[in-house]
């Protein structure tokens, strides 16, 4: 693994286990496994605002646990974007990803 860089399928496996996890919480599942295509925002989404709070919670605390990086994820950044970074699996991902290379950065790697 570069410095400042951690392989986005290894972001891909952490926030599909904190979005199962959040899932099997619920009394109504989705009809089909989440894949990066999956909403987590608006009409379509599998979760509702408190189920994707806990969502991002969950994300942040695996990030300190599994790769020891402290990052804040629903943060004045991510939601002055013009799309937000929590619209689907795939997007959260790739946020995930940015957010974890600029702490990295910051803390010197």
């Amino acid at each position: 693994m570069s410095e400042g860089s951690v392989p986005r399928h290894r972001v891909r496996e952490l926030v599909m286990a904190s979005l199962c996890e959040v899932l099997d919480q619920r009394p109504e599942l989705p009809g089909h496994p989440p894949t990066e295509a999956t909403a987590l925002l608006g009409r379509d989404a599998v979760l509702d605002s408190l189920g994707l709070v806990t969502l991002i919670v969950d994300v942040e605390q695996k990030l300190d646990e599994q790769l020891r990086v402290t990052a804040t994820l629903a943060d004045d950044r991510a939601m002055s974007r013009e799309r937000s970074p929590f619209m689907t699996v795939g997007t959260l991902i790739d946020y995930v990803c940015e957010v974890v290379a600029g702490a990295w950065a910051s803390d010197g790697g």
